[in-house]
This record gives C-alpha cells, structure tokens and sequence, in this order.
C-alpha cells in the first residue's frame, strides 16, 4: 500500500504529519520574522472580516447580486431521432390532448382510475394524450405518417410542420404523406393554416375502406349529428390534394413502396391501417390508434374508445398487432403513445406492458 504524503507511519497506525509539529525543529531565525508578519496579516484580515456588515452580501460575490435570469417555460422542439437499419425515423409531437375516462368503454370508472393513478396520471379533466406523427427518411424518400390536427382541435395541437423543420426538413421535401386513418388529428395537418397545401410536393395514401367511408356525403348524412364534423374535416383536408391529382386510395393487400408492407388494422374506423417499416431486417410498426391510453389498454385490451367505429373489431384487432409486436420483436410507433411513442412490447402475466426507448445517441436500430 502506498501512503499519502501527508500521513507517516508510527507503529500499526497511520498519523498525519501535522500532528508531529511539536518535535520538529524550530525555524531559523530569518523564518521567524516571515513568520510572524504572515501571523500579523492573518490575524488583521480576521478582524476586517468580523467587522465588515454581512447583511444583504452573498458568498458568492459581486456577480451573485445580479438577478436570476427568468424562467423559459417552453419545451425543447418536439422532435426525436430513431435508426432503423439504413432508415432514419423521426417521430414528431403535434401536440396533446385531453382524453376524459368516460370515452374508455368495457371497464368500471373506478377500476380505471385506479390504473390511472398506478400510473400517476392526473385525470380530472381528462388524462393529457399525446398526438404524434412520423416522418422516415428511407434514403430515396421522405414518407410522413399521418399529419397531425393544424387548428382542428385547439391551440394545444398543430406543431408538425414546425417540428418537420425543427429536425431539418422542410415539408416541401415531403413526396409521400401515409395516413393510417381519416380522423381530423390525422388528416388536418394536410393543410396550412391559411389552407393551402402544406405538403406540396406529396402524393397522399390512404385505405379504400376508410376512403369509402370519411368521404361519403351519404354516411356523413346518416352518421350521429355529433359525428358530422369528422367527416368535413376529412374531406376539406383531402380535397385540395384530390384536385391535384395527389390523393390515392389502396387495398389491403397493395405494395405501396419499397421498405413498406400495408398492415390492415380495422375497427378504430373501417380502414384504419398500420404500416411496417423494414431496413436490413429491423422493422418498426407504425399503428396509429391501436392504443388510445397506455396506462390502461396495455394491461386491458379488451377496452375499447368510444370514438371506434366498431369496437368489437378494435379489441380484435388490438390483442392480435399485441400478440405478433410481441412474437416478432417489432418496435412500435404509436400516435397516442407518451411522445416519442417509440418502444417495444413484452407480454405479462397481466395483459401486456409497454418498454420505451430510451434517449441515446442516432445509430442503427439494436
């Protein structure tokens, strides 16, 4: 063992030097002088420190007069990096909002608050639920999925654009927009708050079935009059692409591109769509609204929301994308998961859980 410097060994126990000053020689006589006067100085300075007003004069010195700077109260731009193979995914936060208990449906309101507050979720006026949208950039193309609500639902939401740029890309780079359902958190983003496209450049995807149905003028007709406004806002959000020629419709068993396989997911609307990214053999489903509330329908999916069109299908659908994320190792991109809504999923006991990423550096997907 080595020993500090400062300490010396005097039996079986280590003894700092200082204690050894009473047997060490006296200074010579030209020391003592200096020494004496360094006494003096110390002991003057003691005595202008005691006297001196403390009150009013921080340790810290003259720059801890200043006062703090003020508080920021903004968030950093919504926006997150994922590697997926040779893919670059950017998951992108539009905003939130507020989903009351009472639109979850097949479960007590107590039991669902409990899960709720297992999670520490405030729900008093509704839990806060994320809106996210994503953009992946394959190397040859830049595909947004899904485009966030613009000004359809309020001032909490209508931030994707602006995240787009805050990443470093301009929506204009955008040449294909996929929208897994006609919903207005989906769709309304198509346009800019002055109307106009805000994708100019982009060809638009969406499912026959959900084509078929948002933009019939005869369901909409038939639909619950609280219902209407859902399907104008779809079709004023389509329409300008449609008469440019960049609307298009597919079915469930199209190839749309390359990296991308179509994955029907019925039952939140009538052609609600999921997309599969693969780069290298590292895939990423997108799902949409799979899952409205995390906290609950991970460990319940047999609960449904009441804005499903059929929600028997829904919970159908939700406990088989469950069953194959899980088998097959997939990540998860969700729209109304905790931004970035990125992770994957275990099974338990007890329904399933969800695992999200964690913030780290860009690579490819592990």
């Amino acid at each position: 063992m080595v020993l500090p410097p400062s300490a010396t060994r005097h039996g079986s126990t280590l003894r700092p030097q200082h204690l050894f000053l009473a047997r060490a020689a006296a200074p010579a006589r030209s020391q003592r002088g200096t020494l004496a006067r360094a006494a003096a100085s110390i002991a003057l300075g003691v005595a202008l420190f005691a006297a001196a007003p403390l009150s009013g004069v921080p340790l810290g010195g003259a720059s801890a007069l200043a006062a703090p700077p003020a508080q920021i109260k903004t968030q950093v731009p919504g926006y997150y990096r994922l590697g997926l193979g040779s893919f670059e995914v950017i998951a992108l936060y539009d905003g939130f909002v507020d989903l009351h208990v009472g639109l979850l449906k097949g479960m007590g309101v107590e039991q669902i608050q409990s899960l709720l507050a297992r999670m520490f979720l405030e729900h008093t006026e509704g839990v806060q639920t994320a809106v996210n949208a994503y953009l992946v950039h394959t190397g040859e193309r830049l595909i947004l999925v899904d485009a966030g609500s613009a000004a359809c639902f309020g001032p909490t939401l209508g931030q994707v654009a602006a995240n787009i740029r805050a990443a470093g890309y301009a929506p204009e780079a955008v040449d294909t927009v996929l929208l897994t359902h006609l919903h207005p958190d989906h769709v309304c983003g198509l346009l800019s708050a002055d109307g106009s496209v805000a994708f100019p450049n982009a060809t638009v995807w969406a499912a026959q079935e959900d084509v078929d149905y948002w933009l019939s003028e005869a369901v909409a007709e038939a639909a619950p009059e609280g219902n209407r406004p859902f399907f104008t806002m779809a079709r004023q959000a389509v329409e300008p692409y449609q008469a440019a020629g960049r609307f298009r419709s597919f079915g469930r068993n199209d190839a749309l591109l390359p990296g991308v396989t179509v994955i029907p997911t019925p039952g939140h609307t009538p052609g609600h769509t999921s997309y599969l990214f693969d780069s290298g053999g590292q895939k990423l489903l997108v799902w949409g609204d799979v899952v409205h509330s995390h906290s609950v329908q991970f460990r319940h999916p047999e609960v449904a929301l009441e804005f499903d069109t059929d929600q028997d299908a829904a919970i159908t659908t939700r406990r088989a994308v469950f069953a194959r994320a899980v088998e097959e190792g997939w990540r998860i991109a969700g729209a109304h998961l905790p931004f970035p809504g990125l992770g994957r999923m275990r099974a338990e006991a007890e329904g399933f859980a969800w695992v999200p990423v964690e913030f780290g550096p860009i690579r490819d997907s592990r």
